[in-house]
């Protein structure tokens, strides 16, 4: 009843006896509409202080920590022709197995036996050089024997000359002394033709006298032809010294220029066997080229060159290989406005595809299927997607990834910040505030753990 007249008939009937009665009945709906909505405006209220985790979505995929490990590609290192192949895609393959077999298409190695060639040329040129090195020896040794031979002519021609010399000075005395015998015989044969002419002596004494003149004439005559003599055998010998001299100088600088060309020889051949040896081990490391072998363990994922018989270009890639041993990490793009916001160490919260998951993003403890992670590292130039690269390594702590992940599989990462209250949250969104900084407890531990990781 809605109690609208002033008249009641509560107690004038049984209300039980009548149906309609009991349907209708008698509720206080608006204290119960009030009390409603004060308790849901006051659990509202609650729910306005309840601590929520300020965060920074991102999307990425997985990858490797280490950039050896990470798939990429073989490459051919030199032009060739496939001509077999060793393997197969999903193949295992071990460090060192052999991949696929080139042969060459360039004519300057189409010769069987270019290594065999090419050693017996460097052989030949050893042996040439050998040569010289003895031409030079003998040609030392020829300089060293002029040198000695010119040393003893020399002495040997001083000597003449200091005999040339003294018999000169002889001859000169020798000479002198004629001289004076002829000035002396001379002067008597003068005296004797005055006492001629006195008769004093006789004309016998007269012509022994001029006897004796004339005999020391001739002495004086013969002296002086043998100081002449003397003279020129002293100048023939300084002549004789200074021919030697020329002419064993002249042998020793063409024994010298013999042995600087021998020299030069042997230094060009030295050149054209280090030539020779660098062509010999480029040839020899070429022929390992033929056959392309995988760097490191892991699988063949995808063969990027096809067939027999195709002719490759170097560095052209052959396969693509997925190392077998690796560490996962995350790699997801920030905005350049949430970059400032980022430090390392900090914690990740990470959904893989694939596996199910129920997240908030506020209460990641309330969140299930959602795995631990700590940034490693953050780019400093920003990607081509306007972003910038963070790479999340696995928490140690926390969970661990699951098994089945392989690299490519898409995440999305969670960048945890500083935990408020949900009202704070909802006034800086509505402001356009930017989120909380993160500060770790103590950053530089935090960053000398991670250089140390």
């Amino acid at each position: 009843m809605l109690n609208i007249s002033p008249k009641s008939i509560s107690g004038k009937i049984d209300p039980s006896k009548y149906n309609s009665f009991a349907a209708i009945g008698q509720y206080p709906l608006a204290r119960r509409i009030l009390l409603w909505l004060t308790i849901i405006f006051g659990v509202f209220l609650l729910f306005l202080f309840l601590p929520w985790t300020q965060n920074i979505l991102a999307t990425g995929q997985i990858t490797t920590l280490r950039p050896e490990q990470r798939p990429h590609t073989i490459h051919s290192t030199i032009p060739g022709r496939i001509e077999k192949w060793y393997v197969q895609e999903g193949q295992h393959v071990d460090r060192g197995d052999t991949i696929a077999f080139i042969s060459e298409i360039k004519d300057d190695y189409f010769d069987p036996k270019l290594l065999q060639n090419t050693e017996d040329q460097l052989k030949a040129k050893e042996q040439s050089i050998d040569s010289y090195q003895s031409k030079v020896n003998a040609l030392n040794k020829q300089i060293d024997a002029l040198n000695e031979t010119l040393i003893l002519k020399l002495e040997q021609t001083r000597n003449k000359i200091k005999q040339a010399e003294l018999k000169l000075k002889s001859d000169s005395i020798d000479y002198e002394a004629s001289i004076t015998n002829y000035t002396i015989a001379e002067q008597q044969y003068n005296r004797y033709i005055e006492l001629k002419e006195k008769d004093v002596i006789s004309q016998t004494d007269l012509e022994g006298r001029k006897l004796k003149f004339q005999e020391a004439m001739a002495k004086k005559i013969s002296a002086e032809n043998k100081v002449l003599a003397s003279r020129n055998e002293l100048l023939n010998s300084k002549i004789e010294l200074n021919t030697i001299e020329t002419e064993y100088n002249d042998k020793l600088m063409k024994a010298e220029s013999d042995k600087y060309s021998a020299i030069s020889t042997v230094f060009d051949t030295e050149a054209a066997v280090a030539k020779l040896q660098s062509q010999f081990s480029g040839y020899a490391i070429r022929s390992g080229y033929y056959f392309i072998t995988a760097p490191q363990d892991g699988y063949v994922t995808k063969a990027l060159t096809t067939g027999i018989g195709e002719t490759i270009k170097e560095g052209t890639p052959i396969v693509s290989i997925m190392p077998s041993k690796y560490e996962l990490a995350v790699e997801v793009f920030v905005e350049p406005m949430d970059l400032p916001l980022l430090v390392l160490g900090q914690p990740v919260r990470l959904v893989f595809d694939g596996w199910p998951s129920f997240v908030f993003s506020g209460w990641p403890g309330a969140s299930f299927g959602t795995f631990g992670g700590k940034i490693v590292a953050v780019d400093n130039l920003m990607s081509d997607n306007g972003k910038y690269r963070v790479l999340v390594s696995p928490d140690r702590n926390d969970e661990p990834w699951p098994v089945a992940l392989r690299v490519g599989t898409g995440a999305r990462g969670m960048m945890l910040l500083q935990d408020v209250p949900i009202w704070y949250e909802l006034w800086r969104k509505l402001n356009g505030f930017p989120p909380e900084f993160y500060q770790p407890a103590n950053p530089a531990n935090a960053k000398n753990n991670e250089k140390k990781k």
